[in-house]
């Protein structure tokens, strides 16, 4: 059977973008697994290959159906939307709207079913927004261009896996819209997607909001007792394996250890901030809940080290063995 075709979007091209997908795509294990075909832009990808000294030959298609997947080659959508003088690591809005496009372009062909998942390189939301799309980032940007109202964040590293019931909001936004509907719709979303990946019945542990997890009424207003508590009561009835609210300072240590295979967190920084210690490199961004599969690398834009050579590829690497063992048959 042939292998999924895999969307790569090369994401901001002022960033390390470019040199990720140009070295995840010369490795021949991600060339064993998929079929990538990248929508970026032509010229810029061969340059991040003479930045590299990775080598291989950028080659222009019209769409995943002429691509030959020929050792040494990379096939590119070419949107041409980069002038050739693009300075790397700088702020730049025509990098943010041509990085739009990749992504537009990209869910349009999952969507049709020219492509069976998707993978993104990093963008820039500031450079997102000074090129006209004021989204928060690539989650709710493909939960719109693929027309669905609930998307949720998913990191997943060797050492530990996390679901995000809330993400890009503030924190006081973000435990006013926490409810425990929303609680529940997002712990069924993990279960569901390990069950999907091969796991019989997935070990999820649920953070609570403060400290302690409110330590019994001592800590907070109660938030554990009316957002989480009845989710995990009903999500357990229907024979999930969940637990929590759990102490978050502990969770983690407790899912690294391998008391849990998921762990389910309130809000952005709850989560980010122990996957990024315990396994950044390692990283891989999942979207739970599009009608297609789309993962992405765990990192950013990194302006400080673009257009130098020096960008690891392992995240992205990682995200494209991700992409090719969830998506569907072609």
């Amino acid at each position: 059977m042939k292998t999924p075709l895999v969307a790569v979007t090369m994401g901001d091209g002022a960033g390390v973008g470019p040199e990720v997908v140009v070295r995840a795509l010369a490795d021949p294990e991600v060339r064993s697994l998929c079929r990538p075909v990248v929508v970026g832009d032509l010229r810029r990808l061969r340059d991040a290959a003479r930045i590299t000294g990775v080598e291989v030959e950028a080659r222009a298609i019209d769409g995943p159906e002429d691509a030959a997947f020929e050792p040494g080659t990379i096939d590119v959508v070419d949107l041409g939307l980069l002038p050739a003088d693009l300075p790397y690591g700088e702020l730049s809005a025509v990098a943010g709207d041509a990085a739009y496009q990749y992504v537009k372009v990209a869910s349009e062909l999952a969507v049709a079913g020219r492509v069976q998942a998707i993978c993104t390189a990093p963008l820039n939301k500031e450079a997102l927004h000074a090129g006209g799309h004021p989204y928060p980032g690539h989650t709710e940007l493909l939960a719109e261009l693929c027309g669905v109202d609930e998307v949720s964040m998913m990191l997943s590293t060797p050492t530990v896996k996390v679901i995000h019931v809330t993400t890009h909001i503030g924190l006081v936004d973000a435990i006013e819209r926490i409810d425990d509907a929303l609680v529940e719709r997002t712990i069924r979303r993990g279960d569901a997607t390990l069950r999907d990946a091969g796991l019989a019945r997935p070990r999820l542990g649920v953070c609570g909001i403060n400290p302690h997890a409110g330590e019994n009424g001592l800590f907070g207003r109660g938030e554990e007792a009316e957002k989480i508590v009845p989710a995990v009561e009903r999500c357990r009835a229907d024979g999930l394996d969940v637990h929590g609210p759990l102490p978050a300072d502990t969770a983690f240590f407790l899912a690294g250890r391998g008391d849990y295979d998921l762990i389910v967190a309130m809000y952005h920084d709850q989560g980010h901030g122990p996957v990024k210690v315990l396994g950044l490199e390692a990283g891989v961004n999942i979207s739970v809940g599009l009608p297609v599969i789309r993962t992405s690398v765990d990192h950013g834009t990194a302006f400080d080290i673009a257009g130098t050579g020096r960008a690891d590829a392992g995240s992205m690497i990682e995200a494209l063995r991700q992409a090719a063992a969830l998506a569907p048959s072609p």
